[in-house]
């Protein structure tokens, strides 16, 4: 046991000096002895193993005053790439991460909902190696494989519990795709990927307490504390949309009734819209709306304004620092953030908190997700190392 504490010590502290460098470069080893509160044999043995490993550069001595000196480190960026995956019931989004959280190249593919589970699989262990050739990218570069899906994940294994949206249920996601690429697979929620993705990348770096809650094809949320995800028992900590409205409401595809998200999400919204007219797209649903169509008023209002309350739920619940608005539905029509806003500026979140936290627009957008699992997968890689 003691041995076990003894090597989770060591990952950890390495983990721990890799972001600090990643985070804050050029920084000198005093400054990390200093942050951490390790020692600075420890501090050097860490940097010299990872210098060793071609992770880390080292500046020329730099003035540090009064003719003292010291060595600045930083990474080498194209050390080290990750796949980041994003799995969705409509498509599949691939990606080669840099250490710094850039897409190197991505692709986008479509996805059939009703697709075999092992067919999607064999279909992005195909794309993955497509793109690594395309892209001239050694496989050796690779540390991992990173994959983001809305449902209850564990991420400890990779299985994915449950998906409404994909219809799957207790698949080894992680397992059958190491299988098919031989890269080591971390798999978790796309909205915790992104939620991280956000707070180290996108427009809640150097919050505290980052919720983030996306509309689109379902309904959900995530939060980061203090750099972390809160994940809950289950990792399903966030899984907002399957919170009840009205336990006589629509049916949802969770198989209970009311679910938020049969109020707000772009299938339902569609089914509504039927109701009065064929409507194929959620464009042309706002479309109808743009042209002042008393139905589309309504339904898209409507969904307004269960968003807006979704955003006081979540201050109330949480009481967060900033609040970021994501997902397809904000991607696709940017004016939906500013109409959410002024709801929640206005009269939908209690007036207490109303000037507690900030409001914001995801920065990563449709790449949020993409970015969040190759960081999930470098963060796993060199964890586990």
């Amino acid at each position: 046991m003691k041995k076990h504490d003894q090597d989770f010590m060591k990952r950890q502290n390495r983990l721990t000096v890799f972001e600090i460098i990643k985070n804050q470069p050029p920084i000198s080893r005093a400054s990390i002895a200093k942050q951490t509160g390790m020692s600075a044999t420890t501090i050097s043995r860490i940097v010299g193993e990872l210098t060793e490993q071609g992770y880390i550069l080292e500046s020329e001595q730099v003035s540090a005053g009064l003719g003292r000196k010291s060595t600045l480190l930083g990474l080498i960026d194209a050390s080290v790439l990750s796949i980041g995956i994003e799995l969705d019931r409509h498509k599949i989004s691939v990606g080669v991460v840099d250490l710094q959280g850039k897409a190197v190249c991505s692709e986008v593919h479509g996805h059939f909902p009703d697709e075999r589970f092992e067919t999607t699989m064999m279909r992005i262990g195909k794309i993955v190696g497509d793109l690594l050739r395309k892209g001239g990218i050694d496989p050796a570069r690779v540390v991992g494989i990173g994959v983001g899906l809305p449902g209850i994940v564990n991420n400890e294994t990779g299985i994915v519990v449950f998906s409404v949206q994909m219809g799957w249920k207790n698949v080894r996601l992680a397992e059958l795709l190491k299988d098919l690429t031989g890269f080591e697979v971390a798999v978790d929620n796309e909205l915790k990927v992104k939620a991280l993705a956000e707070h180290l990348k996108g427009s809640a770096i150097g919050s505290n307490r980052t919720a983030l809650i996306g509309f689109g094809n379902g309904v959900g949320s995530s939060l980061i504390i203090d750099g972390e995800i809160y994940r809950g028992d289950m990792n399903s900590a966030g899984e907002i949309g399957h919170t009840t409205i009205d336990p006589n409401g629509m049916l949802c595809e969770c198989g209970k009734a009311g679910c938020l998200q049969t109020y707000v999400n772009i299938s339902s919204l569609l089914l509504e819209a039927s109701k009065i007219r064929q409507v194929h797209t959620i464009e042309e649903l706002f479309e109808a709306k743009k042209a002042g169509e008393r139905w589309a008023v309504h339904l898209v209002d409507r969904a307004l304004m269960y968003m807006s309350i979704t955003v006081n739920n979540i201050v109330c619940m949480y009481n967060p620092d900033s609040v970021i608005l994501s997902g397809e539905l904000v991607d696709k029509f940017p004016d939906i953030y500013e109409e959410v806003k002024e709801l929640c500026s206005t009269t939908l979140v209690w007036e207490p908190l109303r000037e507690s936290y900030r409001f914001l627009r995801s920065e990563l957008n449709e790449q949020g997700v993409l970015i969040g699992s190759g960081l999930l997968a470098q963060t796993r890689f060199f964890t586990l190392e």
